[in-house]
């Protein structure tokens, strides 16, 4: 580790933080003690937390204040995880409804986020100080695991509108103190991508982080090209935000000469697991508790599938408890080599997102039109389909409020989006029909991948 990122960890990211006010510092410290607990200690930590935790929320939140007394649930009397059984499950509906509820009545400093959501349908939810402190330190612990640490040059390849569009000189500065370079994951055009791949040979990072499928589309890219990326000194490439398929682990270590760390999660369930070197994805269990249920709600047991149900424990200004997420996993029957108590994830079926094409040649991650229309309240649910001739049809399902004048709106952004060369068309339905698999996609693409190739 270079003495610049020593100073950058143990000086300019806390300062950074306490500004901020989080306690990620603090309790990263306490993550990376806790890692190593044998599993009997680690769960009466998990259960002690989630009865003070419970506690908490039960005395300043009014929806889970009348939860649990229709539930005779007496959080006191905790005495194991598995008495959240008795407790129902939060599901998307259930937080639309009770928005209002949900906020603690001692909840300072709440930020409004939201998310598409599998099948398009907006969630809009809270988060606390407690809840990003959390997610922070959790991300940082993992990324210890593999031997780089925060100061270390970073690129990222992102979307957001929230990274993206907060381009202010606080965040530029704090950028460049930190060494992150930003490449923007909705502008990857054949053009675009070999900027980017200039600006990763003149960074020379030592971590890359970014969606799964945009650090493969950059990886395969460069190999294409044949422009050496295995000689910059890469350690590691963290991905996230979608399925990593095995094609595209495959891509990208060969482009970048080095291992990739998966990492599980969502904006509304928090950061889930993260992968160690061994191999292993490692659920965050000091303060995420996983449930693996069947269609029925019953527990199933390790090495069969069920849908991961999030309890978090940072969150008891907006609290999410027994969520419904969505997505597919199987717990693993055995411990990990590397030692770590932590529980293993042994495969996640969770969503993915595709790439849009446009005729004109470029190259955008669909959340770029995502984003155009999942927070207008206007829009109960909306699909994207681009046929094979890279004409793209937008599906959505209307509230009373939703006009012809915002119609027009959002054609007209995302017409900027796509430029003029690529049709859209869009059609007002009653539902979103889900795939033949069941699962419900709020952008599916049957155009040819070409370069895009994996994840299609």
């Amino acid at each position: 580790m270079s003495a610049y990122t020593r100073l950058c960890s143990a000086v300019l990211f806390p300062l950074h933080e306490r500004l901020k006010g989080h306690t990620s510092t603090a309790l990263r410290a306490q993550l990376e003690r806790t890692q190593w607990l044998d599993g009997a200690a680690l769960l009466e930590l998990q259960t002690r937390r989630l009865r003070e935790f419970c506690v908490t929320v039960r005395d300043t939140v009014p929806y889970y204040s009348r939860l649990f007394a229709e539930a005779g649930f007496a959080p006191e009397q905790l005495a194991s995880p598995r008495d959240l059984e008795r407790l129902p499950f939060l599901t998307k509906a259930a937080i639309r409804s009770n928005v209002e509820q949900l906020k603690a009545i001692n909840a300072r400093r709440l930020v409004r986020y939201n998310t598409g959501g599998s099948s398009g349908e907006p969630l809009v939810f809270y988060m606390g100080m407690g809840r990003v402190s959390h997610d922070v330190a959790a991300k940082w612990r993992a990324t210890r695991w593999w031997d780089v640490d925060i100061g270390d040059p970073e690129v990222v390849i992102w979307g957001s509108p929230i990274e993206l569009g907060a381009q202010d000189r606080l965040k530029a500065m704090r950028d460049r103190l930190l060494r992150t370079h930003l490449l923007p994951a909705f502008a990857m055009s054949e053009q675009r991508m070999d900027e980017f791949l200039d600006s990763l040979r003149r960074v020379r990072p030592r971590m890359v982080f970014g969606y799964a499928s945009a650090v493969a589309l950059l990886a395969g890219h460069a190999l294409q090209r044949g422009v050496r990326l295995d000689d910059l000194g890469v350690r590691v490439a963290f991905v996230t935000g979608e399925t990593l398929y095995p094609q595209q682990r495959q891509v990208i270590e060969q482009g970048f000469g080095a291992p990739v760390a998966n990492g599980y999660g969502s904006r509304d369930a928090g950061f889930i697991a993260h992968q160690c070197r061994s191999g292993s994805l490692h659920v965050s269990a000091e303060h995420i508790l996983v449930e693996l249920v069947d269609a029925n709600g019953a527990p199933v047991p390790p090495g069969e599938t069920g849908e991961v149900v999030v309890t978090h424990l940072g969150t008891a200004e907006f609290p999410f408890i027994r969520y419904r997420t969505g997505d597919m996993a199987v717990q693993s029957r055995e411990p990990c080599a590397c030692g770590r108590g932590l529980p293993v994830l042994a495969t996640v079926h969770g969503r993915s997102t595709d790439f849009i094409r446009t005729r004109s040649g470029n190259v955008m991650h669909a959340l770029a039109l995502i984003y155009e229309v999942r927070d207008d309240p206007a829009v109960r649910a909306f699909k994207f389909i681009q046929a094979e001739d890279l004409s793209i049809e937008l599906q959505i399902v209307p509230s009373a409020d939703f006009t012809g004048e915002l119609q027009q709106r959002i054609a007209a952004k995302l017409a900027r989006r796509l430029g003029a060369d690529t049709p859209l068309t869009i059609s007002q339905v009653e539902q979103i029909a889900p795939e033949k698999s069941g699962k419900y996609r709020y952008v599916v693409s049957r155009a040819s991948s070409g370069s895009v190739g994996a994840g299609q």
